[in-house]
């Protein structure tokens, strides 16, 4: 079954434990009132205003239905570039939206049968009547709420589906399209597709649609990262060496005994730590895609000061770009924030990769190294002291 009705299972219309078996990364799935009522927190002219800010990341594809042309504009844009856009065959995105919206960030707790960590962001696009971003894959795991207006989607679930790309166009199209399905989705409505699902989406009329992508790193990205750091931590001691040498036959020749040293040599290097590689992960998956720079702003304040202002009804509030995770490591856990870490006890480390908020409450529970960790985190930027009235 390709399409169901969420009914009493909201939002994925059966529970979470079937469609991580059946679904996730295995086929597509078309889920009817996902979320009935459905009612956007972010309008078109919301978004338009958003893709004009510096620093926000936003893109404008458009289509000559004449031709079968694409041109693709990069933000920010100006507020004059709008009201003179045609009212047909264009497309608005605007990635990270829920970096700057905390309605749109909100939808992302109706998602918490997957890891907070996987989740990348919240990308809105409008599309005028007909727009379009063209036939394409993506490498990544998406789910696609329709907000706003209606939007039809043709996908080919085929098995081994062509994937190569135009070379005439700007961005990433599909050479060759065979639909397999052609649906209309309605406000409420949501499509996931697994990665590489070919897929196209048409506006009927002028419409939003949120997209909630994944976090999918390739193997390069892993690996040089990875190496990255086992050549910044490797000792200059681990060395090619041959204590067990004989005379070759011909000095010229790179033999199996010098290739076993060589991978003799790399083995050394490896991290058979698994604290070591979990600690490096963490980091990388806290940092990967980032959306924006976090640095420390305002006035500094004092321990002191900070901890009588929580004591007053204030509150820490996490920057929306930072990305708080932990893990687990011996009979302690660590908590990582974009690319930094902490040794904390797990009971800190669990409570403050989820709480965006930290109030005096939270705060007295922690424990000394949790109290530590969150100044620190504070002076660097990655929390905002609130006043209560704030």
């Amino acid at each position: 079954m390709i399409e169901i009705d969420a009914r009493d299972h909201l939002p994925l219309g059966m529970p979470a434990a079937k469609f991580l078996r059946e679904y996730w990364q295995k086929k597509p799935l078309l889920v009817r009132n996902a979320f009935p009522g459905f009612e956007t927190p972010v309008q078109p002219e919301d978004l338009a205003g958003l893709a004009c800010e510096d620093g926000v990341l936003a893109r404008i594809i458009g289509h000559d239905p004449a031709t079968d042309q694409w041109t693709l504009r990069t933000g920010p844009f100006r507020e004059e570039d709008f009201p003179g856009m045609p009212d047909h065959d264009w497309t608005l995105l605007v990635q990270d939206v829920d970096k700057w919206d905390a309605d749109v960030a909100a939808l992302l707790e109706h998602f918490r049968f997957l890891p907070r960590w996987r989740i990348d962001d919240i990308m809105i696009s409008f599309a005028a009547t007909n727009g379009s971003v063209g036939a394409h894959v993506d490498q990544y795991d998406v789910f696609l709420l329709q907000a706003q207006g209606q939007r039809r989607w043709l996908i080919d679930a085929g098995k081994d589906p062509p994937l190569a790309f135009r070379d005439d166009a700007e961005i990433k199209l599909l050479r060759e399209f065979h639909p397999t399905h052609d649906w209309v989705l309605d406000p409420g409505d949501m499509l996931y597709l697994p990665p590489n699902v070919p897929h196209h989406g048409v506006a009927v009329n002028p419409c939003l649609t949120f997209s909630v992508g994944m976090r999918a790193p390739s193997s390069a990205e892993l690996i040089g990262d990875w190496l990255d750091t086992l050549i910044a931590d490797a000792d200059e001691r681990i060395r090619y060496h041959d204590e067990d040498l004989v005379a070759p036959k011909d000095p010229y020749e790179i033999d199996a005994e010098a290739m076993r040293r060589v991978v003799e040599a790399l083995n050394a290097l490896r991290m058979n730590d698994p604290d070591k590689l979990g600690d490096w992960f963490g980091r990388f998956i806290t940092t990967y895609r980032a959306a924006g720079d976090i640095v420390p702003g305002g006035e500094p304040r004092s321990r002191i000061e900070v901890e009588w202002d929580l004591e007053q009804g204030a509150a820490l509030q996490r920057h929306p770009f930072a990305r708080p995770a932990w893990r687990k490591a011996g009979r302690g856990a660590t908590l990582f924030c974009s690319g930094l870490d902490f040794a904390l006890p797990v009971r800190d480390a669990s409570r403050l990769a989820a709480a965006a908020t930290i109030d005096r409450t939270l705060y007295n529970a922690l424990s000394q190294a949790g109290r530590d960790a969150v100044f620190q985190l504070f002076e660097l930027g990655h929390y905002q002291l609130l006043s209560e009235d704030d």
